[in-house]
This record gives C-alpha cells, structure tokens and sequence, in this order.
C-alpha cells in the first residue's frame, strides 16, 4: 500500500496558502492499533423498534433561516420560508426541524445574542408565522426543534439593561459581575471564545462583565435560583406552544468555577475560557433540575451542545441518569485542532475519526443515545473537513450519507448536507459575516503569517461556508428569493448543484440521500441495532456491523481517493451477500475493494 492510500487529513501548514488547504495522503501514524479493545468498537445491547421513543426513529434537519428561504423577496430567509418548503423536507425523511435562533435579537452572532426569548425577531416574521409552522409541521408528522442559548443573552435584552444599570435593582446579580482587578483591569486573564478579554467593563455599576463569546452577549449568573427559574420558564412557554425538543446551545458554560481564578496564559497574557470553565463540576445539578422542571415526563427532547464533554463522560449527559436525552460530542469534529486556532490545525488519519466515533458508541451503548452528524451551522462542508483535496464531492456526499444514516443513533443533517454542498472561496475576508473569521484571520496575521495564508485558514474553517443561501433551483440567487442581493454570496456552483436540479436527476446526492433514508426509515436493524465497527486498523475504510435479532448489515466507506482492497472484510462480503445501497450507479465491481469514495451497505448472510 502506497502512502497516497493512508488517509491523512491536513489542517493549515505554513510551506504555503496552498499546502494549507491540501487534504492528501500521508505516513501512517503511530497508532498502536491493536489497543483499541472491543469495548471500544463494539455495542451489544439490543431492542426492539417498537421501544424507541419517536427522536430515535426520525432524520433531525437542521435549518439555518436565514439562508434557507424567503418567502417575501428579501435578503434574509424567515420562518414562512421554512413552511413553504415542508414537503421537501418530508420526502427527505425528515420528522424535526431543528430552527437555529429565531427569536428577538439584534444580530451581533446571528441570533446567538437573545435581547427576548419570548418573542420572534421581525426578520424572522411574527408569533403568528411560527404557529403556522409548528401546525404545518404537524400535518406532516414533523416536530420542530427550537435553539436554546442560555449561558448567555443579548446585552440588549431587558435583563441585562436592568443588572448593568446598578449594584442595587432586582437583576443585579443575574449576571457575572466583578469588581475591577488592583491594576483597574480585567478581574481575571481569560480570553472570550472569539478573542480578546472576556470581560467588559461598565461605567454605571464600575465593575465588569464576563462573555464567554462576544462582549454583545453577557453570560447569565446560573448560580443564582432566579436565573435557573426564569430559564425553566422559557423552556416551558414554547413546550406549551407545541416545541418538539429542544437544542441547548453552549451548554457546558454554564457554571463557572468558584473564584473564577487565572488560567495558565498563552503568548498573548490571556488563558482560554473554555478551559477554565467547560463542565465544570456542579454543572450537572443545574442541568437536572433544568429537565425537571421542564420536558421530564413527556415526549419532548432535549439535546445538548456539549462541548467539553469527552466521550467517557457520556453516561453522566445521557441515558437513565443522565440530564439530556443526547448530546453533539465534538471528538470526531475536531480531529486538527482547529477549534482553538484554525492557522495552527495538524494533520489527522483515519483511525482517529474510527477511534472517536466508536468511542461515542461505545458510551451510549448499553444506557443512552447519540445524535450522529458531521455538518452544523459552525463548521465547514463534511466534503472538505473529512476527503482528500480533489475529492469528487457527489460521491463524498454520498459516502457521507451512507455512514451517518447506517450509524446507530439519531441522524442531525446540516442543510444543503442532502445536495453535498461544498466550502466557498471568497477573494477577501471583507466577504465574510462570521466574527469568528474575522478574530480568527487576524489572529492568523499577528502570529507572523500573510495575508494569503489567514485567508486560506478562513476558505478551510469559516462557519460562513455552511451559511451561504440554500440553493433550490437555477434562477437568480438560487430560488432563495427575489431580492437583488443576498445577506451571503450564494455559491458559485448554483446552477449545477440545487434541489430542483438533483431531483430531476437519477443519480444525484439529493435522490441517493432519499433512498438511503428510506432505506435507514425501514431497516429495524439500521433503527435498533447494535454497533460493532470491523477492520479497525484499516487505513482507507472505515466500516461496522450493524445487529439486531440475528439479522447482520455491514455498512463500510472508502475515505479515500484509491481503490481500497477489502482486506479481511473480503471474508463477510461475497456474491451470495445482498447490496442494499452502493454509491456507484452500477452493481459493485469487485467483492473484493471498494472503489475510490465508494461506500456500500450490506446484508450479511445470517
């Protein structure tokens, strides 16, 4: 085997803008393969269909508003927009729709700055278009799914105007205050999330604030009764509205360590905050009684952004005794490194994405459940974050699809995921809404690097690559609307690549994603089987067994632009073995390999 077929993923290398951006083959890693036990690969536990709750048996959508559709000609999609597209959603094989913010903010991250939780924010529509949604929604068997963001609000929402105003009103301790440090600075080093400080000193009370992201956003004082109490209470108006479930944002940052002593300081005098304040001890006593006074006892779900979190902390998060019924663990998403610096991403193989996912399985196994997923509103396409550099993107997309929707747990597909959406390019960084590419870019150039590169680790990691509009068809701006311009470039490849295009078309991403949700949607072994991955120390394909009842589907991928020869999986896979899914228009060539970005779905002779 050549080194071109050990699937290495670059993240940014300084030789040059270009080498930074290369996704290609490297030396194997150091790995000692061999230690990866059973326990770690494999899930036992069986069930039947029958025992799992609804949110165990659906596709979850998520669906950026802003980008995915306007219903009245303007820059910005909204929430009629998302209405109007409910029978597309329900030929995907969706039944919830996860809505990204939607409720009154004045924008500095999107609607991750909440100035009021009980109302929806004009650019959006009304209460009126969100009821529509929900009873719409409903019609067709779909739940909606509302975006939580409660370790922080707006600092424009009414509670944290009254808190800044004084020490003395009746919010002055809903937030995290502190007195100024000898020096007259900041009460502490740490860095926000998206850089610089994390505290904002206010005249009116002489103290400052803490933000663990943008000084726009205050974090709340979870340590106070009345913040927990207040946030049950939103939780419970949408419930009584008709919520599904509900995604918590940011979740781990709730409560802060007593004291809120320094952190160990980078090269900048800053510490980060993540570090000093992600899963906290204690935290997990808010978020239990947050369940209790909220979803417990009903079909409602919640699902955390738990990022923290390591996989062997699952069982705390989920399952009997746990405060979520899932939450996104983030090992398998940030193999490089680039969620603390993007300009200083590594490289990574291919047995560590098996390693982190079969890590995930292995701890929701016998008590507990995964969301599966490898696209959101804060990552790049799955097409450039886990191919090679010149990967032909239908067939990754398609590869892509075949191992979510075979993995057990509950798929969470990213808008235009089902297309097989790719990265935008733009020319210059003034192209790009997202603060954190902006902070990231000149992070990038005060460590010493050009122009040319930071731009480079913004095309490879911008969250602005999954927000560009979606794109429904070939007219002017993609059929997202009628405006002359969008709040986002949309993509250069709209033409070619929609869903009124990929429809009409036999063999596209969007028609292969359909079946292998049908497929997933009837396949009780694909719904409530057990996990065990094979071939662990393969360097081109990942793959796993599926079981339930004595049934057995084999579901494996090539992640590489090589034929990758079936190795000792050759001996589960023969002729008398039924192809249920191949993502090659024609009948698998060989038993014996998989194509290049070739992924296959088998039933195993019992």
């Amino acid at each position: 085997m050549n080194e071109h077929t050990n699937v290495t993923r670059r993240g940014f290398l300084l030789a040059s803008a270009a080498s930074a951006l290369t996704l290609v083959g490297c030396a194997a890693g150091s790995k000692n393969q061999s230690s990866v036990t059973a326990d770690a690969t494999a899930t036992k536990t069986t069930t039947s269909v029958e025992d799992l709750p609804w949110w165990k048996k659906t596709i979850v959508y998520e669906a950026y508003p802003k980008s995915f559709m306007s219903s009245k000609g303007a820059e910005t999609g909204d929430i009629a927009g998302v209405t109007s597209r409910l029978d597309y959603l329900k030929e995907l094989g969706v039944g919830a729709i996860w809505l990204t913010p939607v409720f009154v903010s004045p924008m500095a991250d999107n609607g991750y700055d909440v100035a009021d939780y009980y109302n929806i924010d004009p650019s959006f529509g009304t209460m009126e278009d969100m009821d529509e949604l929900m009873a719409r929604a409903a019609d067709r068997g779909i739940k909606i799914v509302l975006d939580m963001v409660v370790n922080h609000t707006s600092n424009k929402n009414a509670w944290f105007v009254e808190s800044s105003s004084s020490k003395n009103n009746s919010k002055a301790d809903w937030y995290i205050w502190r007195d100024p440090a000898k020096d007259g600075g900041a009460p502490n080093n740490w860095r926000g999330i998206f850089g610089g400080s994390a505290w904002t000193y206010v005249e009116a009370r002489g103290q400052y604030y803490l933000h663990t992201f943008l000084p726009e956003q205050p974090d709340l004082n979870w340590d106070n009764p009345e913040v927990r109490k207040e946030v049950a209470n939103v939780f419970n108006f949408w419930r009584n509205k008709g919520a599904g479930g509900f995604r918590i944002d940011a979740v781990t940052y709730i409560k802060k360590p007593d004291g809120l002593p320094d952190g160990k300081a980078e090269s900048d005098g800053l510490a980060p905050i993540h570090d000093a304040t992600a899963n906290t001890k204690g935290i997990l006593d808010y978020l239990h009684e947050l369940r209790n006074n909220t979803v417990a006892g009903t079909d409602c779900f919640m699902v955390g952004e738990a990022n923290g979190v390591d996989a062997s902390e699952l069982p705390d998060w989920v399952g009997e005794n746990g405060v979520f019924d899932m939450v996104f663990e983030f090992s398998h998403m940030d193999l490089d490194g680039h969620d603390a610096s993007w300009i200083d991403a590594h490289d990574w193989e291919l047995v560590a994405l098996k390693d982190a996912l079969s890590a995930t399985q292995a701890n929701t196994a016998t008590d507990g459940w995964c969301p599966t997923f490898f696209e959101n509103h804060d990552q790049p396409r799955c097409v450039v974050n886990f191919f090679p550099e010149g990967s032909n993107t239908d067939l990754a997309a398609k590869c892509m699809a075949t191992v979510q929707l075979g993995l057990r747990g509950t798929p969470f597909v990213y808008e235009g995921q089902e297309l097989g959406f790719s990265n935008v390019a733009w020319p210059s960084i003034d192209y790009y809404n997202d603060p954190s590419s902006h902070n990231q870019y000149e992070s990038a150039l005060a460590k010493g690097h050009t122009q040319e590169e930071a731009l480079a680790c913004v095309h490879r990691y911008s969250r602005d690559n999954a927000r560009t509009p979606m794109q429904w068809d070939a007219s002017s701006n993609a059929g997202f609307t009628t405006a002359p311009k969008t709040w986002l470039p949309v993509h250069d490849d709209y033409r070619n690549q929609n869903a009124a295009g990929e429809s009409e078309q036999e063999n596209s991403v969007l028609n292969y994603f359909r079946a292998m949700a049908k497929l997933r949607g009837s396949n009780d072994v694909l719904l409530a089987g057990s996990y065990e991955e094979v071939a662990h120390g393969h360097k081109q394909i990942y793959a796993y067994v599926r079981e339930l009842n004595g049934k057995k589907v084999l579901v494996m991928g090539n992640f590489t632009n090589e034929e990758a020869p079936l190795g000792e999986l050759a001996s589960q896979v023969s002729d008398a073995t039924t192809v249920l899914m191949d993502t090659y228009d024609d009948k698998p060539a060989a038993t014996s390999a998989l194509r290049p970005l070739e992924a296959r779905v088998c039933e195993l002779r019992p």
